[in-house]
């Protein structure tokens, strides 16, 4: 008995106890002020197995569910995120009755950048700190800068001191972390620009971790330069122990010190010779020590050559009698790749200088090597680069200038081997957009006179020339590659520069009107397709031309549909620059045709005017273009008035009758010049006896109202 009443009392603490944890569980969940990023948002939902498991705020801040997708939930409270997903849930699912959201589990998404061993994005309980996000991202690296840490949001950024709660254990110290933090952990500065394991000892030995303003700084000829931090005690010869001593090319007895501001001189040799302490100067903090390189012995003599430039090893030689050029050029190591072996000189002792072309030579070009003297040097220049726009590297007597549409313009060296298309090929090529019709070829003729000869490199592709036609080049030529005109429609502030006698100029309707750049392999439909061709107002049948490049001007008259029609290319005038293309309106005003040339329509049509005539049309055409007649016309008193040489002679027409016969024997005849006249029906006979009679109604109304009164 009282083993059962004690096994009660057990299970009842164990159930308040369970209790109470539910219950605080709860109190915390109600705690939640605000989802944020990496929260375990738990659904439950009887009967369905994709909600047994916690969903997670994404980045983005929202919970991907089943059957309904993207739900945003951050920065809302608990029961606003509940009634949230249930709103969404209830568009798919029907029983909700069960239905119970809330947060499972408070954790955060924090990224940890910079100088850690594992940087990346981690997961971690929203109450955890800096160190334990630091901690699962493996770690600080050795060489971590701790006071300069960084704490990154949108929008803002803080610096704070991790050393600082190292050294203390403040937790004040640390930010507190939200979800999309990202902490970034500097490198120290002492550690350089380079990647390598780091050794503390040796950056202590290296003085690196010493102050600026009292390290001693050593540099030169020593093994480690750097700067090493200052002790009481220690020499000027410890100090270049410290940095591992000098090398083999220090001069020692020339090392440069700086105490205090105070430049001075220290003779290792002459200390290590005497052993005499009253030669080492005492150091102060930030000293400066200096252990330059020790110079050459200069070298001359009788049999001398001096090698100098783009060579290998530069220097001077000893010489015999026997040694040419190419021998002692090898024994320098032969030019480097920088070398412009085109240009090479020879100075002599004298001043004389000649000059020697290595390519040439190598190409068989030439047979003839520079002699040697003792005393000459040879001089191999750099190359050329073409980016550099440097004039010293091309002197003016050996450059040629191509400036204007190419994709590299500039000043190049030039050599009589080469040709013109050798010369745009080295810059580039034309542009696409230039005018390689019209290259302008500027050649000097000595005194500071020039002459410009025109080249057309489409004849040359196109296989009218041969290499031997092509302009000779020489050294100070320019070469001018113009840009084509742009678009007339786009900009006319370029094409209103090019020259009127290049030019075809074409009017009226037309998609782009204006100047146009003529070629002479172009022909009539060239220009008109270039200005987008004709509208759909345009009447193609008069075209007009105008040629002015004779002695007076003279108009042709095209009719480009009769061309259309036929095919016939001899209806197709020849253009020239200079020459006006006009194509004029369809429905302009006939004020400009003669009254010979036309025809009148008058009275009750559709469309009353003045109509262009010819001979294969009948008076049912000219009716058809002007409209038709109107609905109150009266057809069977159509006058035509026909315009003779004698006499003027009016006929009548009845529409009506020939609609129903169809006898075009009816139909009268029609020449340019005459008039048509279709009366209204006011004007018939019975519309004036109908009215006469109306007339007399009104008026025997009028009469019998007045009797009655």
């Amino acid at each position: 008995m009282n083993s059962f009443i004690k096994q009660s009392a057990i299970t009842l603490l164990a159930v308040f106890a369970n209790m109470t944890a539910v219950l605080a569980d709860e109190q915390a969940k109600a705690n939640v002020e605000s989802i944020q990023s990496g929260y375990q948002i738990k659904i439950v939902m009887p009967g369905e197995e994709s909600f047994e498991q916690p969903f997670e705020v994404d980045r983005s801040g929202r919970l991907q569910l089943p059957e309904v997708g993207a739900v945003p939930v951050a920065g809302m409270a608990e029961p606003e995120m509940a009634q949230a997903v249930t709103q969404a849930l209830s568009l798919a699912y029907r029983d909700l009755s069960g239905l119970k959201v809330y947060v499972a589990d408070q954790r955060i998404r924090i990224q940890v950048m910079g100088y850690v061993e594992n940087p990346g994005e981690i997961t971690m309980s929203a109450d955890a700190g800096v160190q334990i996000a630091l901690k699962l991202a493996g770690g600080m690296r050795a060489g971590a800068q701790l006071d300069r840490m960084q704490l990154r949001r949108p929008g803002e950024q803080y610096v704070f001191d991790y050393k600082r709660y190292l050294d203390s254990g403040d937790l004040t110290a640390l930010p507190k972390l939200q979800s999309l933090d990202t902490i970034f952990v500097p490198a120290s500065k002492n550690i350089g620009n380079i990647a390598t394991i780091f050794d503390p000892a040796a950056l202590n030995d290296k003085g690196d971790a010493a102050e600026t303003r009292t390290a001693i700084k050593v540099f030169g000829e020593v093994f480690k330069p750097g700067s090493f931090s200052y002790r009481p005690t220690a020499s000027l010869v410890d100090m270049l122990m410290r940095a591992g001593g000098v090398t083999r090319y220090a001069s020692v007895e020339q090392i440069r010190v700086i105490i205090s501001g105070q430049p001075m001189l220290f003779n290792l040799t002459q200390y290590l010779d005497s052993g005499d302490v009253n030669l080492m100067p005492t150091l102060q903090p930030g000293t400066t020590i200096f252990v330059p390189k020790q110079q050459e012995e200069i070298k001359a003599g009788a049999n001398t050559v001096y090698v100098m430039g783009e060579v290998f090893k530069p220097g001077a030689y000893e010489g015999n009698a026997d040694a040419g050029f190419l021998d002692v050029l090898a024994n320098a190591g032969g030019p480097t790749r920088f070398a412009e072996t085109r240009q090479i000189r020879v100075i002599r002792p004298h001043g004389q200088i000649e000059a020697f072309d290595l390519l040439a030579y190598t190409e068989g070009m030439t047979s003839s090597l520079p002699s040697l003297s003792p005393g000459d040097a040879i001089f191999v220049p750099e190359k050329t680069d073409l980016n550099e726009k440097s004039w010293t590297k091309v002197a003016p007597s050996r450059a040629v200038q191509v400036m204007g549409e190419v994709n590299r313009p500039g000043r190049f060296e030039w050599s009589d081997e080469m040709s013109l298309m050798d010369l745009l090929a080295h810059a580039g090529g034309p542009k696409r957009n230039a005018d390689t019709a019209k290259i302008q070829i500027v050649v000097p003729q000595g005194q500071g006179r020039t002459r410009t000869e025109e080249f057309n490199l489409n004849d040359f592709l196109a296989g009218d020339l041969t290499k031997q036609q092509l302009p000779q080049i020489s050294a100070g030529t320019l070469v001018m590659v113009p840009e084509l005109p742009d678009d007339p429609s786009d900009n006319k502030s370029q094409w209103v520069r090019q020259a009127s006698d290049d030019s075809i100029y074409v009017f009226g309707q037309v998609g782009a009107p204006g100047r146009y750049r003529f070629d002479p392999a172009m022909h009539f439909l060239d220009i008109l397709a270039a200005a987008d061709g004709p509208t759909g107002n345009a009447d193609i049948s008069n075209v007009r031309i105008s040629h002015r490049n004779g002695n007076t001007a003279k108009i042709s008259k095209l009719d480009l549909s009769l061309y259309f029609e036929t095919g016939d290319e001899h209806l197709l005038p020849k253009v020239v620059p200079g020459d006006s293309i006009y194509i004029p309106e369809k429905d302009r005003l006939w004020l400009a045709e003669s009254k010979e040339s036309t025809v009148r329509e008058l009275g009750a049509v559709g469309k009353p005017g003045r109509y262009r005539f010819n001979d294969d049309m009948t008076l049912l055409d000219l009716l058809a273009e002007a409209g038709g007649v109107n609905d109150n016309s009266y057809p069977e008193k159509i006058t035509v008035v026909n315009l003779s040489c004698c006499r003027d002679q009016a006929r009548s027409f009845d529409l009506l009758a020939f609609s129903q016969s169809g006898d075009f024997s009816m139909l009268p005849v029609l020449r340019a010049g005459d008039t048509v006249y279709v009366p209204s029906e006011k004007d018939s006979d019975w519309f004036k006896a109908r009215q006469g009679l109306e007339d007399i109604f009104r008026v025997v109304s009028i009469s019998a109202l007045l009797g009655f009164i």
